[in-house]
């Protein structure tokens, strides 16, 4: 016998509570209230909905395409199911039909603001940024008079690699909107500033403005980046020095936790694990660039991507989540540590490849250069056999300086803080002495000073490490036309240059802290 249908205003209500159990994270909660109502209203959507987010949030990709599977079938128009169910879909491993399901939906939908701002982003997550650049173009068509819009322009502008253009969006949406110091900070990057051509008295009048105790991050890092420019390193110190306590304040973070999964990970990638026989998924082509952010593994992709049998898919979470598709729900990091290694690794390289290939790659080799899918290397190592590792060294000092001074938009939270950034370099350099004690010649390591001072003898070991013949256009890596979503966008279209080699030595007196903890750990900071 069917159920009664509940009263309308008593479904919303419902609807309304597990929406807010889940946002508070009590996903269990939210579930069981959710496929309650899918049970007493079975023709509305929301239900679904929720119960595919909660999924997301435990890690079960399978059970969150499911659910948002079930939503498109109710109701195979509505927008908010569909972009669920693209979600789903990547988070799954399919992004072929992800990228189906999404150019569909564009092509529905020409006009429609919201969805061509998700497909942007969604775009661009995916590596498609050419993609979401015409989205965002046809978005400033239909509305022009929208600075969130010019926002998003302006970084897919710096994506593509028209540096004018963003500028030129960077420079209308601080006109409209003079506090949006996200948008100065992007300005800031752009380009080197000059004497002649700066944003100092601008910003430095946006911080009376606002009040040097409430001045945002973003600003403080703007400032610290033009003065940068200038050669007023001081200056240019007091103000990252605040811009990042003040953004380090902002997080519930430790880096004791991500030192303990990486000491997690030595101790289960051990021994026992290289020595089992595994066959791995031997039927493409990949090359990992890994290292710290901010250590060279831009300008090393932008090198590879010049050789015509190389594509570049940029940082992608493609390997993070075919790991976590692998290991299955987990109680915490470690737990799936654990799990990670007990994997079926043919499955893992397998729903890796069909992951990236999916998402656009044809070329017949490419690179992901991930900086942190260091962590993965073991996995790696077993999972893709053809796969080759190139690991990015920088010196310590000039790392951590270079991620100090970086306004990272998503991720890296140990970038804020010297002694943050200090014992995660420490740990990091502990784990890859064990990738090395276990893989040897399966990583090549090259050390960011080198290749700047030595381009084409470090480019030539590079590409014979990757099997590749010598490509002359290899060494014009400024000139490769791909476009560029990382903190070096700006930087790597610009030909070899030694500026950035040692500049930490004019801020060393400042740096005491960092440099200081690097010595307790062992660390070589001379």
């Amino acid at each position: 016998m069917a159920a009664a249908a509940a009263p309308l205003a008593d479904v919303a209500a419902a609807i309304a509570q597990a929406d807010a159990r889940l946002r508070r994270g009590a996903t269990h909660e939210a579930s069981a209230l959710a496929r309650s109502l899918t049970q007493i209203a079975p023709d509305r959507v929301e239900p679904w909905l929720i119960l595919a987010r909660a999924a997301q949030m435990e890690s079960d990709f399978d059970a969150m395409l499911a659910a948002a599977l079930q939503a498109t079938a109710l109701r195979p128009t509505h927008i908010g199911a569909l972009l669920a169910c693209i979600e789903a879909e990547i988070m799954a491993g399919d992004t072929a039909a992800a990228r189906q399901r999404l150019d569909a939906l564009c092509v529905a939908h020409p006009e429609d603001l919201t969805v061509l701002r998700r497909a942007a982003e969604t775009y661009t997550h995916l590596g498609a940024h050419a993609e979401a650049d015409a989205c965002m173009q046809q978005v400033l068509a239909l509305a022009p008079n929208d600075m969130d819009a010019r926002y998003q322009a302006g970084a897919c502008a710096l994506a593509m690699g028209r540096m004018d253009e963003a500028e030129a969006a960077f420079d209308a949406v601080i006109a409209a909107k003079p506090d949006d110091f996200d948008a100065a900070y992007n300005r800031a990057t752009l380009r080197r500033q000059t004497p002649d051509r700066n944003h100092v008295v601008e910003l430095e009048t946006a911080l009376r403005r606002v009040g040097e105790e409430k001045a945002p991050y973003a600003l403080r890092y703007a400032l610290a980046k033009e003065l940068e420019d200038l050669g007023e390193m001081d200056r240019s110190f007091d103000h990252l020095q605040r811009g990042a306590a003040a953004r380090r304040a902002q997080m519930a973070y430790r880096v004791e936790a991500d030192i303990e999964a990486m000491q997690a990970i030595a101790r289960v990638f051990d021994a026992d694990f290289f020595a089992k026989t595994t066959l791995g998924y031997a039927q493409d082509a990949a090359i990992f660039v890994v290292g710290l952010p901010r250590s060279g593994t831009t300008l090393v992709d932008r090198i590879l991507s010049r050789h015509p049998s190389v594509e570049s898919r940029g940082e992608l979470n493609d390997l993070a989540l075919a790991v976590t598709r692998a290991a299955g729900r987990s109680a915490d990091k470690l737990e799936r540590i654990a799990r990670a290694a007990n994997a079926d690794m043919t499955a893992l390289g397998a729903s890796y490849c069909r992951s990236v290939r999916g998402a656009g790659a044809a070329a017949p080799i490419f690179v992901d250069k991930t900086p942190l899918n260091f962590l993965y290397l073991g996995l790696i190592a077993k999972a893709l056999p053809n796969a080759k590792i190139v690991h990015l060294q920088r010196h310590p000092m000039a790392s951590g300086y270079a991620m100090l001074k970086t306004l990272f938009r998503m991720g890296y939270p140990f970038s804020y803080s010297q002694d943050d950034i200090a014992r995660y370099q420490i740990a990091y350099l502990d784990l890859m002495r064990h990738w090395r004690a276990h893989l040897g010649a399966r990583i090549l390591d090259i050390r960011y000073e080198d290749l700047v001072e030595h381009q084409e003898h470090e480019t030539r070991r590079l590409l014979a490490h990757c099997g590749l013949d010598w490509r002359d256009e290899c060494l014009a890596f400024n000139e490769a036309s791909g476009p560029s979503a990382t903190a070096s966008a700006a930087q790597v279209r610009r030909p070899m240059y030694r500026d950035s080699l040692d500049q930490w030595r004019g801020v060393a007196h400042r740096l005491g802290p960092m440099a200081e903890r690097l010595r307790e750990g062992g660390a070589d900071i001379a």
